[in-house]
């Protein structure tokens, strides 16, 4: 009888302790399961996009599915454990790496969305800088246009303004997915103002410009020359033509003018030179109404520091670069030598 008891006792301490190792077992294996990195999907790379007003049912949903999180109870784990449910941030969320269900979470709750990157180089229109936009994945030509037209961001400091033509900053952007195109508008002002600091603000007064002839004087010397080097210089030049009442007969101005009209046609011509606008410095003194691009801050600074020199004219070599001259029969002169006969030259090689 003793013997049949002791052996009833083996089989239910043996059955005991073989409960409790499987529980021991499988709680080891299910917290393994919330806390080592997870990998669910092929490639190299995931994006989930958060919609604004997405509960934690629905975000659980998206990361199960597309492989960030393992299922449903790993989720309930790491928001229990983050306390994150309601504090979970709509964007786009890129995932390239394996992680706990507990960094996906804290990832999301921070808003440490994924940024596209859009770049606008130097020397745009409102126009070209729109088709940027359009060609991008943030909207289309149509909204940063229109948004372009607010001149009220600028008005505390340019109530002449009538669009944002020149204060629209280029640089490269890093933004969110969804940005809308007032978004990224304002914050190109925004860079504007901060780039265009004090120091240019307090050179420009002292040499008796406004913020908005600065701007559309910096413009010009954007578009006349590619070439940096060339910038203080040129800047040097249209100084001293308005410093003397002479026209700054710029063809980027007259291009300018015709564009706003639907007119250019890729060509320059001396008919075009007589196009009645306010922006035709071939046709009215001083700097034209307004700027003609968005300049960068070397141009700014170029056009508020000009090079001290006695330069009234420059024309192009036809290599990027420009020759200079104090007088109009020197300058003549360099016309022949770096315009007409260079054109007879290759008009004479085609044949």
């Amino acid at each position: 009888m003793i013997e049949i008891v002791t052996g009833r006792r083996f089989w239910v301490w043996l059955t005991v302790f073989g409960l409790i190792g499987f529980c021991a077992f499988s709680g080891l294996r299910i917290y393994s399961q919330f806390t080592e990195p997870y990998r669910g999907y092929v490639g190299e790379e995931r994006f989930v996009d958060i919609t604004p007003g997405s509960g934690a049912v629905t975000i659980a949903r998206q990361l199960i599915a597309t492989g960030i999180v393992r299922d449903r109870w790993v989720f309930r784990y790491a928001a229990w454990k983050t306390k994150s449910a309601s504090r979970l941030q709509a964007g786009e969320y890129k995932f390239d790496s394996p992680m706990t269900a507990v960094q996906v979470l804290e990832k999301i709750m921070r808003g440490r969305v994924h940024l596209r990157t859009i770049t606008f180089p130097e020397g745009l229109t409102l126009a070209q800088m729109a088709e940027i936009f359009g060609a991008s994945d943030f909207g289309t030509h149509e909204e940063f246009y229109a948004s372009a037209q607010n001149s009220e961001l600028v008005a505390h400091f340019d109530k002449e303004a009538t669009d944002l033509e020149g204060y629209l900053f280029p640089d490269t952007y890093a933004l969110p997915r969804n940005v809308t195109a007032d978004q990224l508008v304002s914050a190109m002002v925004a860079s504007f103002e901060q780039k265009f600091d004090d120091e240019l603000r307090g050179e420009s007064q002292a040499r008796g410009f406004t913020l908005r002839e600065v701007v559309t004087l910096a413009s010009i010397i954007e578009r006349e020359t590619a070439r940096a080097d060339e910038w203080t210089v040129v800047s040097g030049v249209f100084t001293n033509r308005l410093e003397l009442g002479m026209l700054l007969q710029s063809d980027p101005t007259v291009i300018y003018a015709l564009q706003l009209a639907g007119l250019y046609k890729g060509n320059l011509t001396r008919a075009n030179l007589r196009f009645d606008s306010s922006y035709n410095t071939y046709l009215y003194a001083g700097l034209p109404s307004g700027p003609i691009a968005a300049p960068g801050l070397d141009a700014l600074k170029a056009a508020v520091r000009p090079d001290d020199v006695q330069y009234l004219y420059f024309v192009s070599r036809n290599d990027g670069s420009h020759v200079f001259a104090t007088s109009l029969r020197e300058h003549n002169r360099n016309v022949r030598e770096y315009q007409v006969r260079y054109f007879q030259q290759r008009r004479s090689s085609r044949k």
